[in-house]
């Protein structure tokens, strides 16, 4: 009898070997090799043997601000090989100068062996970043100038998420660097009836000598949140925006409202060879227009008698000229008895127009009278010229 428990088992006694065997062993063999090769890694988890290089940087840029250059440019998002980075990689930045080209460029060749200037760890990136952009001024320092004279700054960014494998070069970018002038330190403002104006003095230095001839001042101006009490801490409402140019101090900025906190600062320019270069910011100077400009005095002020008629007594009417100013909501008037006394105010509420009937005379009896005028921010004017009248004691009489 066939001894069916060993049946389809190679080498069994009396068995067969069974054609499902082979591929049975086959897949064992692939899964055992499979499982060698991805270790302990969960099923669908990307895993890495080999540190990732980040692709290159490819927009970086840099302008002179100062005596700052500035660079932007975007962190890569993904490896070389077009895979999503999963780490944020650390940043490099590389500083040389060279000699600019009769075009007053370099080339766009990066140097053999760039100079490191600096750093910027992963934890720290987040002071540097803007927008979506990471933005790092480099502070050019008075050596710069002096072992390199006219020369252009050229700069690379690498980055890498671990020292054996950085990213490439990024692309070149250069500038040509000059000495800025000083910022000015002196800035002052004061405030008029319709003006905010901004003074302060020429700056004379530069990092390494005397400031050439200032071409302009350009005039920056930032709205900062309520509440704010110092320029230092001021939180703005807005960023610093250029609100317009001069030749020279003073600047009347006239585009401002009462009650609105502003910063100011002020940039100097100096003319270079191809170039406009603005100094950094002055010192900042924080403000809130408050609106204690009285309007001027009324003027052409006239008192008329108007004669008895019918049940309507004689009384006086006044009437003036209306005041320029476009913030006056209206007048007072004021009556005396005495020609050098104010007197009292005779309405209750402010007149909208420049007339007013006073009906409360007697007769026989003289008044002199004045005319203020008040603003939005309840500024009373000066009074108006003294103007007399009175009603005829036989004017009152009964016919």
């Amino acid at each position: 009898m066939e001894n069916r428990k060993w049946r389809g088992v190679p080498g069994a006694p009396g068995g067969r070997v069974s054609t499902a065997f082979p591929v049975f062993h086959s897949l064992l063999c692939a899964l055992l090799f499979s499982a060698a090769l991805g270790g302990c890694a969960a099923p669908g988890e990307p895993y890495e043997r080999k540190p990732p290089t980040p692709a290159a940087i490819t927009d970086l840029a840099v302008a002179q601000a100062g005596n700052d250059v500035v660079l932007t440019f975007t962190m890569p998002q993904q490896t070389a090989d077009r895979r999503p980075l999963q780490r944020v990689p650390e940043i490099e930045i590389y500083r040389d100068f060279g000699k600019p080209t009769e075009a007053g460029q370099t080339s766009a060749a990066a140097p053999a062996s760039p100079t490191l200037l600096a750093t910027i760890p992963v934890a720290m990136e987040d002071r540097y970043t803007e927008q979506g952009h990471i933005h790092y001024a480099d502070s050019l320092r008075v050596e710069d100038f002096t072992v390199h004279p006219d020369s252009v700054a050229i700069y690379i960014v690498r980055t890498e998420v671990s020292e054996k494998k950085p990213s490439a070069n990024s692309n070149v970018a250069s500038v040509r660097v000059y000495p800025a002038a000083d910022p000015i330190a002196d800035l002052k403002t004061e405030i008029t009836h319709s003006a905010v104006v901004l003074t302060w003095v020429a700056p004379e230095k530069t990092l390494v000598g005397s400031t050439p001839a200032i071409s302009a001042y350009r005039i920056y101006r930032a709205e900062a949140l309520a509440g704010a009490v110092s320029a230092a801490d001021t939180k703005l409402k807005s960023p610093l925006v250029k609100i317009g140019e001069t030749q020279s101090a003073p600047y009347e900025d006239t585009q401002f409202a009462f009650g609105t906190t502003y910063l100011y600062s002020v940039r100097s320019v100096v003319q270079y060879p191809g170039k406009a270069l603005e100094s950094a910011n002055s010192n900042l100077v924080m403000v809130t227009p408050r609106d204690t400009f009285p309007p001027g005095a009324p003027e052409n002020l006239l008192v008329v008698l108007v004669e008895k008629q019918g049940a309507e007594p004689a009384h006086l009417e006044l009437s003036w000229a209306i005041n320029p100013e476009t913030d006056v909501t209206g007048y007072n008037v004021y009556r005396s008895d005495q020609a050098n006394s104010p007197g009292n105010r005779l309405n209750t509420e402010l007149l909208r127009t420049p007339a007013f009937r006073d009906m409360n005379v007697l007769p026989g009896h003289r008044y002199f009278y004045s005319v203020t005028a008040v603003d939005h921010a309840g500024n009373e004017s000066p009074m108006s010229a003294v103007v007399s009248g009175g009603v005829p004691a036989e004017s009152q009489a009964t016919p």
